[in-house]
């Protein structure tokens, strides 16, 4: 797969998943403390969105980042926009615009989330790893 495949297919899926959070490892295994509370915080919310693992070829990140504009992982995007990375999505979770971004309800726990809610996850990993060759 080409760079411009890569790209392509990145945008192709910020452009079909409403949400749509590209992190390190997936929500069920999330391979840094940043991917956590970004998917954390979607699993508290109840959002569905896919999500997309970058560690499985360097050029994803590569990519991603000359897409988006943003250098740091995670980075989620909501309707076809970049929200941010980790910090941002925190403190929009923790003062409810996340919430009302996404159109749902703030939980009522005041601890901000630290970990996927595994038992029921609302994630599709869109498998980009099996079409790198």
């Amino acid at each position: 797969m080409t760079n411009d495949e890569i790209r392509n297919f990145l945008q192709q899926a910020i452009d079909e998943n409403e949400v749509m959070l590209f992190m390190k490892g997936t929500p069920e295994q999330p391979a840094c403390g940043f991917s956590m509370r970004t998917s954390g915080a979607l699993n508290q919310l109840g959002v569905r969105y896919a999500a997309l693992d970058i560690l499985p070829d360097p050029r994803i990140r590569q990519e991603l980042s000359a897409l988006s504009n943003w250098p740091t992982i995670p980075q989620l995007f909501v309707k076809g926009n970049l929200v941010g990375g980790c910090d941002i999505v925190m403190e929009m979770y923790e003062d409810g615009e996340l919430a009302d971004l996404l159109g749902v309800e703030q939980p009522d726990e005041d601890e901000a989330p630290a970990a996927p809610a595994v038992e029921a996850p609302q994630s599709a990993p869109l498998g980009l790893e099996n079409r790198l060759g």
